[in-house]
């Protein structure tokens, strides 16, 4: 990740970062990946106050580039719309949380279609 333009604004209390990363050969790197390399950039930035905007992939040339913002403390965070700190709540929290949580919702889903075989039977007894 290579760092294109660095300002620093004081009245919205962030640092935003314009960088570009170059993946030729391998996949367009995910938000995670993103957020780890803005947080290993900037020096004293805390992860759970950056966000990731503007991120535009380059067909074919295996470059992404994107905008990041590094906010000073939450309170100055609160200017993001909520859609963003929904987006990026899932990512900031242990990624162990929502790996468990799928089982459980797909279960049910598998077997829904047990049961509709069974009332097919049941119809097909009848007439």
């Amino acid at each position: 990740m290579e760092i294109i333009d660095r300002k620093e604004n004081p009245l919205l209390n962030r640092v935003e970062i314009e960088f570009r990363w170059s993946h030729e050969g391998s996949a367009t790197p995910s938000r995670v990946d993103m957020l780890n390399g803005i947080a290993s950039i900037e020096p004293g930035s805390n992860r759970e106050l950056i966000v990731i905007k503007n991120v535009k992939t380059r067909f074919g040339l295996g470059s992404t580039t994107g905008l990041g913002l590094v906010y000073a403390d939450e309170t100055s965070m609160k200017v993001e719309p909520e859609y963003m700190h929904s987006r990026y709540s899932g990512l900031r929290t242990s990624s162990a949380a929502p790996a468990e949580e799928a089982p459980a919702e797909e279960a049910p889903a598998e077997e829904a279609p047990a049961e509709e075989e069974a009332d097919a039977e049941e119809d097909g007894g009848e007439a």
